[in-house]
């Protein structure tokens, strides 16, 4: 039990986290609104301080190398001297499975990162009342139960007077009751009591199976952009602003939930037919579409929703929540400003994905990951003058998983930077390994495809220049692979980055050129070494060499800006022949050779050393 009881000024608060800024942010943050901080940064520290001197609250991330967030929670959980201690879960993952398990390992609250200090500390500020308010609670019980043991024999007038502070004390513990299943923004009924709700109607649909409801949840479009542009005080006036409309849209009956940030979710009870909630539905995305006027401003926003309705396959609310969680998700991936309907595939989708998550989680930890390196051949010499380095997952059950099936997981969950790092570390490492013994390999580069969550890393150049260092590899056989996409990302900021990296003579090129949007204005201050002509081009040279004024046109342009250009997917000796003869100076693909393990490509380095 955690007897530590915060004060009218603040209250003890452990903040864990591994991200040194954010520690930093958090405690001054809060130690300015008169908390007392304490930071760690690894579960097995956040269990000693917890239990050598329990605080009030424990501000928690869930991604840490070592121990994660879940297993500090079930640990702390498990200790009757921090187990009382409310858990609020603080992480960048924002999946539906991903907060289920945060509220099953005992977690009292979620904010998903990047989070608001202002949102942070309505929530803390909420758990510590409602500690105060159970506390209170103990405290006025053991009174009661005191005074009931010494005045049994006293006169009618003091029975009077103790049922006077019974009456009392009901009441101020059903205010206080209230108080903690509200949201103290909205003041519309926060997750908890919206969970009973939930929870009801399951009851009312087991003893009536004609007895139909659904969940919509709802999820705000650019909320962020309007919090960052105009500021928390006015995104926080549009949530009010947006409660109002939810409410407006619905029944008495029904039940209007704030969940977290801009998250809402409605229970509608005893609805006619599914067609219903479908209505509501539509009538919520034209109110929420249309703008909002708040004093002189008119704000756009918008929204997804996710509907489930109740059926028998449910047990409890956190399940319904779940899957409208999971529908809602799906709506924002057909573009937004839509419903979506939850059925099973969508949650075989959602459980696949998160296995494979958890899957790529362990492959790190496993060193599951190789690479294979498809030559690049000089079309003037015919020699190798370099590898494509290409990531390959060598997973244990179900063998060599190419990156198609799981690069796009990890760029959203962020795992692609330590992959990308490691591949980085892997490809640098062996070219030089090559270059120790291999003649041919002096002269040799190896090209590594970066991802934009690498490259908006703050201290990607410094990672990249600890990895020559490491490697003894020259930044002049490194070449690294961008996208147009990432070079138009942030305009003169990417112009400063590139610079830097070019500064240790490593070489630049933008794949799969032509496929995405490039304003020439930029492109001659980019300090681009090649052009990588995509594959799709390269595809359209039918075999009698025509069909190619695309690839011609990026030839020229690359030779204007003089730098080299460089085909890739080439798979017939035509387009081959063709490609020569328009000048193009670098080529790979199957006609050469499609991607080998690192033995095969050492031993092509060693026949041409030969």
């Amino acid at each position: 039990m955690n007897n530590t009881q915060p004060n009218s000024m603040g209250g003890s608060i452990l903040v864990v986290d591994d991200n040194p800024d954010n520690l930093r942010v958090l405690s001054a943050s809060l130690t300015e609104r008169g908390y007392q901080v304490r930071c760690v940064k690894n579960g097995a520290m956040a269990l000693i301080t917890a239990q050598k001197l329990p605080p009030n609250l424990i501000l928690l991330d869930i991604s840490m190398p070592g121990m994660d967030g879940y297993e500090v929670c079930q640990q702390l959980k498990s200790d009757d001297r921090t187990r009382d201690i409310p858990v609020i879960f603080l992480s960048a993952l924002d999946d539906a499975l991903d907060k289920v398990k945060a509220f099953q390992v005992g977690g009292t609250d979620y904010i998903t990162k990047p989070f608001q200090i202002e949102e942070i500390i309505v929530r803390i500020q909420h758990q510590l009342a409602l500690q105060v308010a159970r506390a209170e609670i103990e405290q006025l019980n053991s009174q009661l139960e005191q005074k009931v043991k010494q005045r049994t024999a006293e006169l009618e007038e003091v029975v009077r007077q103790l049922n006077q502070e019974v009456a009392q004390h009901q009441k101020t513990q059903k205010a206080l009751l209230e108080q903690a299943l509200q949201d103290a923004l909205t003041g519309l009924p926060n997750r908890t009591l919206l969970m009973e709700h939930l929870q009801k109607a399951l009851y009312r649909y087991q003893r009536n199976k004609s007895y139909l409801f659904a969940v919509l949840f709802i999820d705000l479009d650019r909320f962020k952009v309007i919090n960052d542009s105009l500021g928390h005080a006015v995104g926080d006036r549009l949530l009010v602003a947006v409660s109002h409309i939810l409410k407006g849209c619905t029944r008495e009956t029904d039940t209007v939930a704030r969940l977290s940030g801009d998250e809402f979710a409605i229970l509608l009870e005893d609805i006619q037919d599914r067609q219903t909630a479908l209505a509501i539905a539509e009538r919520l995305l034209e109110q929420l579409t249309a703008p909002v006027y708040l004093d002189d401003r008119k704000i756009f926003t918008g929204a997804s929703i996710g509907i489930v309705f109740g059926a028998a396959n449910y047990q409890n609310g956190t399940e319904l929540l779940r899957d409208a969680d999971i529908a809602m998700y799906r709506s924002k991936a057909l573009g937004r400003g839509r419903y979506a309907i939850f059925d099973r595939e969508m949650y075989a989708q959602t459980l696949y994905l998160s296995q494979i998550e958890t899957d790529l989680r362990h492959a790190i930890e496993r060193q599951e990951f190789l690479l294979h390196y498809q030559p690049i051949v000089s079309l003037s010499t015919d020699k190798v003058t370099g590898f494509e380095a290409l990531l390959r997952w060598q997973h244990p059950e179900k063998g060599l998983v190419y990156p198609g099936d799981f690069i796009t997981i990890a760029e959203d969950t962020g795992l692609i930077v330590t992959i990308g790092e490691w591949v980085l570390q892997e490809a640098c490492q062996q070219l030089w390994n090559w270059q120790q013994t291999i003649p041919s390999a002096a002269s040799v580069h190896v090209s590594v495809n970066l991802s934009s969550r690498q490259i908006k890393q703050l201290n990607f150049v410094d990672k990249l220049t600890q990895i020559l260092n490491d490697t003894g590899l020259n930044g002049s056989s490194l070449r690294l692979e961008l996208t147009e996409s990432m070079l138009m990302d942030k305009g003169e900021r990417t112009i400063e980055l590139l610079s830097k990296i070019k500064a240790q003579n490593i070489q630049l090129s933008i794949d799969d050129f032509g496929t995405g949007y490039s304003s020439l204005s930029y492109l001659h201050r980019f300090p681009i070494d090649a052009l990588k002509i995509d594959r799709s081009f390269i595809n359209l040279i039918d075999p009698n060499g025509e069909n190619c004024e695309i690839v011609n046109t990026i030839i020229i342009l690359a030779h204007s800006l003089g730098i080299k250009a460089i085909a890739e997917g080439v798979e017939t000796a035509e387009q081959l022949d063709r490609l020569k003869k328009l000048g193009c100076d670098e080529a790979q693909g199957y006609f050469f050779s499609k991607p080998v393990s690192h033995e095969r490509a050492e031993a092509l380095l060693n026949q041409l050393s030969n």
